[in-house]
């Protein structure tokens, strides 16, 4: 079967949050410390501390927010042992995370530098399962309170004068499980009463994400907007892609073609718990108002063989670059109320755009997914209808093709499409309404295997090429999208 898609260039769905594109790094295995962080005595070539080969790579991504110290980490994280001196600062063993001793050498100020050198929005996650709302409240204040103050005179004598700008503060992280397994009646209540304490300062006005659901917990949702709406601007969604249960992943590279399939409507399920949990929301904000943020999100498998399981060190494949544009599709098609997503996790952790190993640096497959995307941050969504044939496994169908378009400022239009099909191209019968089509190119990431991936030994196995399997007539193309595929069209009017 063909696919068809008919794009209304003059449809305007309104703009893609350029947010949807951002990063999530937490201190959990070799994230901070080896990923980004060496310190400013490594023979690791860096700037201030941070390698550069990494933070050149993570720039060429345009990273619009990057959430930090966590995930579960964030709610034992206590913000006052990473400032000062830092042969002073303390110790500490990351329970949650393989039992890793810190030296805290990466903290508010290294945080705060490290989105400075990328051009990104820092998104800081507090401390409500072990913290205090002292702490919460001083740490505000330590980074954006511009006047005499005992915090303000703190950062100023640990070397910074201004405060910062601080646009998004979560306000704890999986309270439902990491963050203190409470109930949501419970955090309901402390949400409300923590968050009463991250004040705004001068001119820093903060978005206020709350913690929201793991997955289907739509008790969760309903209880956060029905008892703190008026309180946050924000609420987050958790879900993870695997083909196995929770504790047994499946393997990221030794999978088999039933995995893939799994992988694949699993990836597609987020769509489903977008519009159930949107549902909710808008009973209690027909406006839309308060923002879904999926600040956890990606494929979560089994860690490599013979690496620390408290590292969730994983390989990046193919299958892993289908998944990242499905759903950055699914995505961007919610643009009116999706505002913020954030992939688990940057660098050595889950499905991350970059692996390290000592001084050598490789790209994964899902790196280059959201470098081709980039061009979607906030442009004008398009309508774009999709007819598509439908895939099965388990008696779950899923389609074979989805997708999302946009326009740009200068009038290109970019379109961004996927074929889940491991096996089998498609032929696209693609029309374009509303717009003038005149020079069409072209970018794909695909590979001969579905398991093909990175390595150092062979670090561009899997990158994107040009695309030119399209013929053009008129205001039509008929694009053949290769088996297991992202392809991404940029067309000029």
């Amino acid at each position: 079967m063909k696919t068809k898609i008919v794009l209304n260039a003059d449809v305007s769905k309104g703009k893609i949050d350029k947010n949807i594109y951002g990063q999530f790094a937490e201190h959990l295995g070799r994230c901070i410390y080896e990923g980004l962080w060496v310190g400013e005595d490594s023979s690791i070539p860096n700037t201030h501390g941070i390698r550069n080969d990494v933070l050149n790579a993570l720039k060429d991504l345009s990273i619009p927010v990057l959430r930090w110290p966590g995930g579960c980490f964030a709610d034992e994280y206590h913000w006052k042992d990473g400032v000062g001196p830092r042969e002073e600062r303390k110790r500490m063993v990351n329970t949650h995370w393989g039992g890793l001793v810190e030296n805290n050498h990466f903290g508010t100020h290294e945080f705060m530098k490290l989105c400075e050198l990328l051009d990104t929005e820092p998104y800081i996650n507090g401390n409500v399962g072990s913290g205090t709302v002292q702490e919460m409240s001083e740490w505000v204040e330590y980074m954006t309170f511009d006047g005499e103050s005992p915090m303000a005179n703190w950062r100023k004598e640990n070397g910074q004068e201004k405060p910062w700008k601080v646009k998004y503060f979560g306000v704890g992280n999986e309270n439902w499980g990491c963050g203190g397994h409470m109930r949501p009646e419970y955090y309901a209540d402390l949400y409300r009463r923590f968050q009463t304490y991250v004040r705004n300062y001068g001119d820093n006005k903060i978005f206020k994400i709350a913690g929201g659901a793991n997955v289907d917990d739509f008790n969760w949702t309903e209880t956060m907007m029905r008892e703190a709406t008026p309180h946050m601007d924000g609420l987050s969604l958790h879900y993870y892609v695997h083909p196995g249960g929770f504790w047994d992943k499946g393997d990221a590279v030794r999978f088999s073609d039933k995995e893939w399939e799994i992988s694949i409507q699993k990836a597609y399920y987020i769509e489903e718990l977008i519009n159930k949990h949107s549902t909710i929301m808008d009973k209690y904000d027909p406006e839309k108002r308060i923002a879904m943020i999926v600040d956890e999100w990606g494929a979560w498998y089994d860690v490599e063989p013979g690496t620390n399981p408290g590292f969730l060190y994983q390989q990046n494949t193919v299958r892993d670059a289908v998944i990242a544009g499905i759903s950055l599709n699914i995505f961007n098609n919610h643009n009116d109320r999706i505002k913020m997503a954030n992939i688990a996790q940057m660098v050595n952790v889950i499905q991350s755009m970059v692996l390290t190993e000592e001084d050598k640096m490789l790209l994964t497959p899902t790196y280059h997914v959201f470098r081709m995307y980039k061009v979607h941050q906030d442009a004008e969504r398009v309508a774009l209808n999709i007819e598509s044939n439908m895939l099965e496994v388990d008696g779950k169908e899923y389609p074979q093709v989805n997708g999302s378009a946009s326009k740009q400022a200068d009038g290109t239009i970019n379109i961004t499409l996927t074929n889940a099909d491991k096996d089998h191209q498609t032929v696209v019968e693609f029309d374009l309404r509303g717009a003038l089509l005149n020079e069409v190119t072209g970018e794909v990431i695909t590979s001969d295997k579905m398991n093909d991936h990175n390595t150092f030994e062979q670090p561009e196995k899997v990158k994107p090429t040009e695309f030119t399997d399209f013929e053009q007539q008129g205001n039509k193309l008929k694009i053949t999208l290769p088996p297991m595929s992202v392809v991404a069209l940029a067309v000029k009017e």
